[in-house]
C-alpha cells in the first residue's frame, strides 16, 4: 500500500483493520474485509462510519470546503484574532502553511475509502428486512462518495480518483473524469434508494434519493458552468445533459414532500423557544424554530446532525464546530453580544453585502434575518474583542445563520452558555462543545432555484420570493443570481456560484476599501500580497494540495497552479 493512500485512510482503521498472514484462518480479534461486514447490523455500522467522517470534519472545520467557501467568497472576510492566519489567508486566497488543508484531504479520503468498502461489500450482508433496506444503504454510500468528491474537486480540482478499496498510488484525474464519476455516483444513488422521504430505512441525518437529485443538480451546474460544458461525460462514455438533470430536479420538486418553511426566520436557531422573547429582533413575532426540542425541519434535505454527548475525545464530532468558529469574537460580558454566543470571530460580513442587498431589495426580510447590524442590534458591543483587543477585519455586520445562540435563565445570562445546554438538559457548561443545532447543507429552496436556473423559468424563484413577501419577477440570469445570493447568504453556497458564473473576479474586487476595524480601530480592507483579484486569476479559486501528500506520492501528484511561491504565504495583516 502506497503511503499517500495509507495516510488518507488511517483514521478508518477503527472499522477496518487488515490482517495479513500466511495462515488462511479466520481473524477472531479484528474486523477486516474478510469477516466484516456480514450482517445487517454490520452494514449499519459501516454506513455510520461514512457519516462519522462528515461530523469529524465539521468539529474542527478550519480547512473544510464549507468553511473555505464562506471565507473565500466576497460576502465575508477572514476575521479572527491577529494570530489566526489560517482564517485570514483563506479570505485572501493565500496560505498560512504548506499543509494547512491536509487534515481535510485525509479525512475526506478516509470517508471515500469507507464508502468504497461499503459499495463493494454491503450487498453480501445477511438479515436485511427487504431489498429496499439493502439498496437504501448502498445508495447512501454512493451519495456520500459523491459528496466527498464534490467537496474535494471544488477545493483542489486535480485530485486522485479512487473508486475501489484496493491499495495504490493513483495519478490525479482530470476534472472531466472526477465530475463524471460524481454524477454517475449520484445517478446510481437515485436508482437504488427508494422514492420515499419518510421510509423507515432512512435514519435522521441520512441521505435519501431526493437529496441525491438535489446534489446532482448542484454538481451539474458547477461543472458545466465553471468548465463551460454543455453536458457531463459519464465513466461509461454516455452523456448527462441538462434535460436529464431537469427531469430529476422536477421529480424532486413535485414528489419529494420537502417544502419551504413558511417563515424564513424560523429556519435559524435564534428563533428557538428559549431565546426568541428575550431577543429584540424576534420578540413578539410569533416565531417558532423548526428544530425546537428535536423538531424536524421540512426544508432540510441533507444536514449534519449533532448531539449533547460531545467530548474532547473520539466524540468531538458530535458538536457543531462551525458555530464555535463563527461565534462573535467576544472577550466581554455575554450580555453585550446576546443572543449571539461567543467564539473565534471568523467570517465578519462584508459591508457591501448589506448595502447592495438594501439597494436591490429594501423590503426583503431575509437581510435582517441573515445579518446582524451590530450598532443597531448590539449597542453595547465593544470593538476589538474587548479585553483581547486582537480582532482583525472586524466589521459592523455579523452573520446570524452560523452563530452560536445563547439563552436567559432565571438568574440572567450565563456567560458562554448556549441555548442547547438548557433545551437538552446539559449537566455541565462548555461553550466549545455545546453547539449542536443542525448544519444544513442542502435546503429545498436550493432545488427551487436550481429548477428556475436550469429551465430559464421564474416559477421556482418566485416561490422562494413569495415566502418572504416579495413580488414575482420575470426570469433572467441576473435576477436568479441575486436571488441565490440573498437566499443563501452565509450558507457556504456563494463561492461555487460566483465561480461557475465567472463573476468571481469582479465580486472579489468589491472587498477592497470596505470599512473594517483592526484591533478596534477604524480602517479599510486592503489587498494583502498581490491582492484578491490577482490571487483568483492565479488559482481560479482552488487551494493548494498539501505538500506532505505531494512528497509522499513520489512525484505522482503535481501542485495546483498559483501555489508554491513566496508571495502565496500569508504571515499576518500588513
Amino acid at each position: 500500500m502506497k503511503k499517500i493512500i495509507y495516510l488518507a485512510i488511517i483514521t478508518a482503521t477503527v472499522l477496518f483493520t487488515g490482517c495479513e498472514s500466511f495462515l488462511d484462518t479466520k481473524d477472531l480479534t479484528h474486523k477486516n474485509t474478510s469477516n466484516y461486514p456480514q450482517t445487517v447490523t454490520d452494514a449499519q455500522q459501516v454506513i455510520a462510519g461514512i457519516y462519522n467522517n462528515l461530523n469529524i470534519t465539521h468539529a474542527s472545520p478550519a480547512s473544510s470546503f464549507l468553511f473555505i467557501s464562506e471565507l473565500a467568497s466576497d460576502d465575508r472576510f477572514g476575521g479572527g484574532g491577529k494570530q489566526d492566519f489560517s482564517f485570514q489567508s483563506k479570505d485572501l486566497l493565500m496560505q498560512a502553511g504548506s499543509n494547512e488543508c491536509e487534515q481535510f484531504w485525509k479525512d475526506r479520503y478516509a470517508g471515500i475509502f469507507r464508502a468504497n468498502t461499503a459499495i463493494e461489500t454491503l450487498a453480501n450482508c445477511s438479515g436485511y428486512e427487504s431489498d429496499n433496506q439493502k439498496n437504501q444503504m448502498i445508495g447512501e454510500a454512493y451519495f456520500m462518495r459523491a459528496l466527498y468528491y464534490y467537496e474535494l474537486a471544488s477545493e483542489f480540482e486535480n485530485i486522485p480518483l479512487v473508486i475501489t478499496s484496493a491499495s495504490g498510488n493513483p495519478a490525479q484525474a482530470t476534472p472531466d473524469q472526477t465530475w463524471g464519476q460524481i454524477c454517475a455516483d449520484l445517478l446510481k444513488a437515485i436508482e437504488l434508494m427508494p422514492d420515499n422521504k419518510a421510509n423507515t430505512f432512512v435514519a435522521a441525518g441520512h441521505a435519501d434519493n431526493w437529496a441525491a437529485e438535489a446534489l446532482l443538480g448542484r454538481a451539474f451546474l458547477f461543472y458545466t458552468g465553471f468548465y463551460e460544458k454543455a453536458a457531463v461525460t459519464l465513466p461509461d462514455g454516455t452523456s448527462l445533459d441538462k434535460a436529464a438533470v431537469v427531469a430529476k430536479i422536477d421529480d424532486c420538486v413535485n414528489n419529494s414532500g420537502y417544502s419551504l418553511v413558511p417563515d424564513f426566520r424560523n429556519l435559524w436557531a435564534y428563533s428557538n423557544r428559549l431565546t426568541k422573547e428575550d431577543y429584540t429582533y424576534t420578540k413578539g413575532q410569533g416565531l417558532k424554530w423548526v428544530e425546537d426540542d428535536n423538531g424536524i425541519n421540512p426544508e432540510s434535505m441533507f444536514a449534519i446532525k449533532f448531539s449533547k454527548f460531545a467530548s474532547w475525545g473520539t466524540t468531538i464530532g458530535y458538536s457543531n464546530g462551525n458555530a464555535l468558529y463563527f461565534g462573535v469574537r467576544g472577550g466581554q460580558d455575554l450580555a453585550k453580544t446576546f443572543p449571539f454566543g461567543q467564539g473565534w470571530g471568523c467570517g465578519p460580513v462584508n459591508p457591501a453585502l448589506w448595502q447592495e442587498w438594501a439597494a436591490a431589495e429594501p423590503t426583503d426580510i431575509r437581510r435582517k434575518a441573515t445579518i446582524c447590524e451590530i450598532p443597531a442590534e448590539l449597542p453595547n458591543y465593544t470593538k476589538g474583542a474587548a479585553s483581547w483587543n486582537d480582532f482583525i477585519q472586524e466589521t459592523d455586520y455579523y452573520a446570524k445563520k452560523t452563530a452560536p445562540i445563547s439563552s436567559f435563565k432565571a438568574d440572567g445570562v450565563k456567560c458562554w452558555e448556549t441555548f442547547e445546554q438548557d433545551m437538552y438538559g446539559y449537566t455541565s457548561v462548555n461553550f466549545q462543545l455545546s453547539n449542536i443545532h443542525d448544519l444544513v447543507l442542502i435546503r429545498f429552496a436550493d432545488v427551487l432555484l436550481m429548477q428556475s436556473e436550469l429551465k430559464g423559468d421564474a416559477t421556482g424563484m418566485n416561490k422562494v420570493r413569495a415566502r418572504v413577501g416579495l413580488p414575482a419577477v420575470a426570469y433572467s440570469l441576473a435576477a436568479l443570481q441575486k436571488e441565490r445570493r440573498w437566499e443563501f447568504a452565509c450558507e457556504g453556497i456563494r463561492w461555487n456560484d460566483m465561480r461557475r458564473w465567472h463573476i468571481a473576479e469582479a465580486a472579489l474586487g468589491t472587498q477592497i476599501g470596505q470599512n473594517i476595524y483592526l484591533q478596534g480601530a477604524a480602517n479599510k480592507n486592503t489587498n494583502q500580497g498581490t491582492g484578491y483579484v490577482a490571487r483568483y486569476k492565479a488559482t481560479r479559486g482552488f487551494f493548494p494540495i498539501p505538500e506532505n501528500q505531494i512528497a509522499l506520492s513520489n512525484g505522482t501528484l503535481k501542485q495546483n497552479a498559483g501555489w508554491g511561491t513566496a508571495d502565496t504565504n500569508y504571515t499576518g495583516w500588513k
